[in-house]
Parts: C-alpha cells; sequence; structure tokens
C-alpha cells in the first residue's frame, strides 16, 4: 500500500490493521542520518511543493455505499414545506442514487488531469492546484473556497481564467489560477491547535504565492474566502495588488449591530439599502447551523459517522427557500446542464469529498476560531473589486460599497447567480474576475 492510500483510507479501517499498514510503510522508509545538516534539509522540505495525486482506495468507496444503504431513517416530516428541514423524500432519493449510480472516479480523474500539490506553511500541509496560463504575462490570482464548499467549487472556472481565448475572452485577460483548499478542509491538513482563522489564512496564502514565484499577484474570494481576502486586504502584503469578493463585508457597523440584535433598521436609508437591511434581518434569523458551528463544532461526531447525515448537513441553510441552500437544493433533481448550472453529481462531489476525507468537523471548526464580524465593514484600503450576485445573502449597495471600500476599482451587479456564484454561473462568474482586475494588467 502506498504512502497515499494510507492518507486516505480514513477510519474505516479496524485500528489494528490499520496501525499494522502504517507500521509497515514507516519500517520501509529510508530514515537520514543524524549530522549536523539535518536542521537544514528540515528547513528545506518544509518549504518544498511536492506534486500531488488524488488516490482513493476501492475499499473506501465501498465502505461509504454500504453505510449510505444502512442509513437509520427518521419518519417523515409533519409539514408540507421544508420548515423542518431537508424532506425526507429528497434526502432518501439522493441516498439512492449515492449509493447506486453515483461514481466518484469521475471527478478524481478531473482533479487527477489538474496539477496538484503539497506544500508545508506555518507546521501545516496545504493542498492546492495550480495551473499556469499558456498566455504570456498571465496575471496571479490565489481563489478561495468556503464552507460548505471545497476546491470542487472552482473547477469551473480554471478553464475560463487560464485560457480564456477559448471561452470567449482575450489573451490579455489570462490569469495562472492557484486554488488552494482551506486548513481542515478536503486533501489539506487538519489543525491540531488553535488558531486557525481567516486571518491566519490570509498570511499563509501570501507565503503560497511568494513560494510559487510570484512577486505580485490579486486575490478572489466568496463566503468564508471572502472573509479571507478581507483579511488580506487589512494585511496588504507586499505584492498583493488587490482584491475580488463576491460576498462583500460593507455593511455600516450601527446597522450591523443593530441588525444582529434584531433592531430595526435606521431611517432615511434609500431603496437599494432597505433592501439589503431587509435580506440580512433574514439572514441572521437563518444560521443556526453557523451557530453550532461557531460554538460546539466537536459534537457534530454523526457527521463524522453517517454519509447521509453529513449529506443533510451540507445541504440544509435553513434559508426558507432562498440562498444560499436553493441553488444547491435545487441541483439535486438537476441531472445534466448545457449552461453551467449545478448538478446532483456536482453536489456529491463536493459531499463525497467531505465523507472521504473525513473533514466533516475540522472544517466546521472555521467557525468557532472566527471571532470578528461577518458582513462588517472592516476597513480595506488596497485596491478591491466587488460582484454583487442576485442570490446572494444580500446584496450589497454601491453606496454602503463605495465607503467600505475606498478604492473601490469595480463594481457590478448580476441578473442570475447566487452565494456559490463560481460554481452556479462560471462563466459570468469569470467574466466578473476579468473586468474586476482589468485595470492592474
Amino acid at each position: 500500500m502506498t504512502i497515499d492510500e494510507v492518507r486516505h483510507t480514513g477510519t474505516r479501517r479496524p485500528v489494528i490493521q490499520r496501525w499494522r499498514i502504517i507500521m509497515s510503510v514507516i519500517s520501509s522508509l529510508t530514515l537520514p542520518a543524524a549530522h549536523s545538516d539535518t536542521q537544514t534539509a528540515t528547513a528545506a522540505e518544509d518549504n518544498a511543493i511536492r506534486p500531488f495525486h488524488v488516490s482513493i482506495p476501492q475499499a473506501a468507496l465501498d465502505d461509504l455505499r454500504k453505510r449510505v444503504r444502512a442509513t437509520q431513517w427518521p419518519e417523515k416530516e409533519t409539514v408540507s414545506d421544508q420548515s423542518q428541514g431537508v424532506p425526507l423524500a429528497a434526502m432518501q432519493e439522493l441516498a439512492r442514487y449515492w449509493a447506486t449510480d453515483y461514481d466518484w472516479r469521475k471527478v478524481e480523474a478531473k482533479l487527477n488531469a489538474l496539477p496538484q500539490f503539497l506544500t508545508r506553511i506555518d507546521g501545516l500541509e496545504i493542498h492546492f492546484i495550480h495551473v499556469r496560463s499558456k498566455h504570456k504575462n498571465a496575471l496571479p490570482l490565489i481563489v478561495n473556497h468556503g464552507w460548505p464548499g471545497s476546491i470542487i467549487e472552482q473547477l469551473k472556472i480554471i478553464g475560463p481564467l487560464t485560457d480564456p481565448t477559448a471561452f470567449g475572452g482575450r489573451a490579455e485577460d489570462a490569469f495562472d489560477v492557484v486554488i488552494p483548499s482551506m486548513p481542515g478542509y478536503g486533501f489539506s491538513g487538519k489543525p491540531t491547535t488553535t488558531g486557525w482563522g481567516p486571518e491566519r489564512m490570509g498570511r499563509a496564502w501570501d507565503v503560497l504565492m511568494k513560494r510559487l514565484g510570484y512577486t505580485r499577484y490579486v486575490a478572489q474570494g466568496g463566503d468564508w474566502g471572502a472573509f479571507v481576502v478581507d483579511q488580506m486586504g487589512l494585511q496588504a502584503p507586499k505584492g498583493l495588488l488587490a482584491i475580488h469578493t463576491n460576498m462583500p463585508a460593507v455593511v455600516p457597523n450601527d446597522i450591523n449591530t443593530a441588525l444582529s440584535r434584531g433592531d430595526p433598521a435606521p431611517a432615511g436609508l434609500s431603496a437599494d439599502e432597505q433592501r439589503a437591511c431587509d435580506q440580512l434581518a433574514r439572514t441572521f434569523k437563518q444560521v443556526e447551523y453557523a451557530r453550532m458551528m461557531a460554538a460546539r463544532p466537536q459534537t457534530l461526531y454523526g457527521i463524522a459517522d453517517s454519509p447521509v447525515g453529513l449529506a443533510a448537513w451540507l445541504i440544509d441553510h435553513n434559508d426558507a427557500d432562498a440562498q444560499p441552500a436553493a441553488a444547491v437544493f435545487s441541483a439535486l433533481s438537476r441531472t445534466s446542464s448545457a449552461t453551467g448550472e449545478l448538478t446532483r453529481d456536482e453536489i456529491l462531489d463536493n459531499i463525497t469529498l467531505y465523507w472521504l476525507t473525513n473533514t466533516g468537523v475540522s472544517a466546521s471548526r472555521l467557525y468557532w476560531e472566527y471571532k470578528g464580524g461577518f458582513f462588517n465593514a472592516k476597513g480595506v484600503s488596497i485596491p478591491v473589486a466587488v460582484s454583487v450576485f442576485p442570490g446572494e445573502q444580500y446584496e450589497a449597495p454601491r453606496s454602503w460599497t463605495e465607503r467600505a471600500y475606498p478604492n473601490l476599482i469595480h463594481y457590478n451587479k448580476l441578473d442570475k447567480g447566487g452565494h456559490f456564484a463560481a460554481w452556479e454561473q462560471p462563466q459570468l462568474f469569470a467574466t466578473e474576475v476579468r473586468a474586476g482586475f482589468r485595470s492592474l494588467r
């Protein structure tokens, strides 16, 4: 068994059997002899960038199907809507497909067709995709995913960003694209100590980009990735030219405080500002999942033990048919899409990645780690590009955006797309990223 296979076996082998496998691999390694250069060699290894290949053992996939089939189901909900959570019928149909027809190997092949790497930053193994453009003078871009997402969210934007001429763009709009898995997510390492919040991730991504040889670059993020790029904007490391966000934090602090307490918004707001306040008031009432992860992430043992439990947790955001879960839920009945919209297989690709890497709980801890504000203005002064999608948790008004980001280089409101913009509308998203950073070329 290879080291990769040990890495991806997970927790489903008996403990003694797994221990024997691990010990056999360790015993086959040739350890360096102790000498005065050991510390130097270790430091060099810490900066190394190593190729990565996804190789999930078939036994893990067989075990997943077995567990899905063995799900102990509750009774049907007692209401006719989704006010009690994801409907039983929808989950049972998804489980049926997951256990019988879904093929993880398809997305595994997509991942392995891309250049993937591992490197160690601040004591933690970081996994990332790195695709260089064939076009000259491509602008280096690091893209940040969020929860309950992963690098799966960004797969459809890699082509349009790195090879724009093949997708209706211009060669001068090309990017070199870097997409890291956040700590505790996907194939990145799981923090064993506290402290890995958006602030530390922002510093790590600057290290990553410079380790890749980029002295000037831009950053993009949505959901938690938006918090990360805001922090990068505050840190303003040398070489970071600008950030782009599709979930901007622009709410004036007094309004943010009032809404988060359940108080009414102040009078005298414009129509756009009032609509944003109404959307935020709704959002603050629908984040039970976030409150649980922020307060007691370790208690979520069920999502580490039950695939269906994990799937339901990742699908349900209690948004009363609004974003961000609406696009995800509607995709459960979509078997294919010619326009890039989400499909059932893509939703299961993401959920299955969480299961196979056993990152349901480790990913949840990010909510516990972060102690800052969510949608309130942070004071970012470097250049910022903003794209406002109509299905986001709130539509940031231009008036607030200009105040929050005084160096605003792009602002645009789209007519479709939502919280998972890169996943839902990859062409529109790529067009926005190109336009957002065009002035920096």
